[in-house]
């Protein structure tokens, strides 16, 4: 999996931003910088233009980081930038911009700044080139407001020093050519030459997913090596007893997985599906003392399953209390996708979420794809009560689970709601939680609700129901109420 960390000069509001494009010539993760030539925002075609200009890789430092500059280019610093050419943009709007790049192939973007508690107050657009192809795709909204994603404030998460302001991340699918604008808003709509001052440090991130993990072999094809409780060190939940590991399984990858040893075999690329006699019989081991109202589990695909770098997330878990509300989220990342690229869209967004937002982990507990699939997110076992970085200011004793797609203005698919009464019913029930119920939390901090605000939410919740944020989008908003009713059905109840 490879990242292209995209560094920024000249950011102030008035002059049009330099984000230059840096590839890596290796697949191993690697940040890059660049020097770039003053961009050009002029409305042309797609497809029409200055040509790209090539990238050269320079050779890896030792820290593993690659510098890079445009070819030809020698000064270690850019010279002035003049406001973008687009008259469309209005006086207020001139921002900042990067013109056509070529760059080695990635799939995801988003723009990162600096300081996690700035805003962009802004919209952002990007166009890219398919790999290998010629034509440009038209302008794509890359959406701004995602601070409401994120770890709760004067959480050990939240104040590790490397979180970033962050854009929600686009998959653009396989491509090799970008182009960025960032224009803010104008500060007072009466007098719009003012604009609001951009957020310092943006730069553009581009995202590799990598290749899909390969097929799973079978048990007997196996090879085992003994691992000592000491390769779990510092998870609170280690296996309780050493056992044959893989060998392609690395000491965080069977720490990862050690976590669900009670519902799939270590190293399983997929937790399968029980009946709700089953499940009842294994929520007496589970989770002692859950009510009796539990649906049936889903099919989960494991992080195994999807190919999650375990080297990439912070190596302990953390843990809440107990899970009594789910907060459903669209990843905001768009429905360019087909189910078979669900594996790599999660691979990006993993990448995007720990390396260029500085989480420490995936964000979300689960994920949902178009058709159904379920995918374990954030580490830490699929059956407990998982810290995670999903609802500024509720993600204490509650679950995250995102939709992957954008569904402010598309109806999200059947299957897609189907999935997420199914997990819903599984994992609630699971803490003696009713979907069609009520419950009272407390805020941690956040835009809607202050720190220690008691709030009375529905127990299957959108994100906006916590944050004045339009996620998980108009459309999938309105299926909440049949994921409601369809996971109380599935529970029994």
């Amino acid at each position: 999996m490879r990242a292209l960390l995209v560094t920024s000069v000249g950011v102030t509001c008035a002059a049009a931003l330099t984000l230059p494009l840096a590839a890596p010539a290796l697949s191993t993760p690697a940040a890059h910088s660049a020097t770039a030539r003053p961009p050009s925002l002029s409305p042309e075609s797609p497809g029409s233009g200055p040509p790209a200009a090539h990238i050269e890789a320079a050779p890896p430092r030792t820290d593993e980081t690659r510098a890079a500059a445009l070819a030809g280019s020698t000064q270690s610093a850019p010279e002035p930038l003049a406001a973008p050419s687009d008259r469309s943009m209005g006086p207020a709007a001139s921002g900042q911009g990067l013109d056509r790049r070529t760059a080695r192939p990635f799939s995801l973007v988003g723009v990162v700044w600096d300081d996690a508690e700035a805003e962009l107050h802004g919209t952002v657009q990007v166009r890219t080139r398919a790999t290998g192809g010629a034509n440009w795709s038209d302008w794509q909204d890359v959406e701004t407001h995602n601070a409401e994603h994120a770890a709760d404030l004067g959480s050990a998460e939240r104040n590790s020093g490397a979180v970033r302001g962050a854009t929600a991340p686009l998959w653009v699918g396989d491509s090799d050519g970008v182009e960025v604008r960032v224009r803010p808003e104008a500060a007072d709509p009466q007098h719009r030459s003012a604009a609001v001052p951009l957020p310092e440090g943006l730069r553009l991130e581009l995202v590799d997913p990598g290749e899909d993990p390969a097929p799973e072999p079978a048990p007997d094809a196996l090879a085992g090596r003994t691992v000592t409780p000491a390769a779990f060190a510092g998870n609170p939940v280690p296996p309780t007893t050493t056992g044959a590991v893989p060998e392609a399984l690395t000491a965080e990858s069977a720490a990862a997985s050690a976590v669900n040893a009670d519902l799939a075999p270590l190293g399983a690329a997929v937790i399968p599906a029980l009946t709700k006699a089953a499940t009842e019989e294994e929520a007496a081991i589970v989770a002692a003392g859950a009510k009796p109202y539990i649906g049936p589990r889903p099919k989960i695909v494991t992080r195994k399953g999807w190919g999650a770098d375990e080297k990439l997330r912070e190596r302990n878990f953390a843990y809440t209390k107990s899970v009594k509300a789910a907060f459903v989220h669209h990843s905001a990342s768009g429905n360019n996708y087909t189910c078979k690229q669900a594996p790599s869209v999660l691979r990006s967004i993993y990448r995007y979420h720990v390396k260029s937002s500085g989480w420490r982990d995936f964000g979300y507990n689960f994920a949902v794809d178009k058709c159904g699939n379920i995918y374990e997110g954030r580490a830490g076992g699929v059956s407990k009560a998982v810290l995670g970085a999903h609802t500024l200011g509720f993600n204490t004793n509650t679950m995250g689970v995102a939709v992957l797609g954008t569904y402010s203005s598309t109806n999200p698919p059947a299957a897609a709601v189907t999935a997420v009464a199914k997990l819903t019913a599984w994992k609630l029930g699971l803490f003696g939680a009713n979907p069609k119920g009520k419950v009272t939390l407390v805020s941690g901090g956040s835009g809607k609700y202050a720190k220690g605000k008691k709030v009375k939410m529905n127990v299957i919740s959108g994100h906006r129901n916590a944050f004045a944020t339009e996620c998980p989008g108009a459309r999938l908003y309105k299926k909440l109420g049949k994921a409601r009713t369809s996971s109380a059905k599935l529970q029994g109840r």
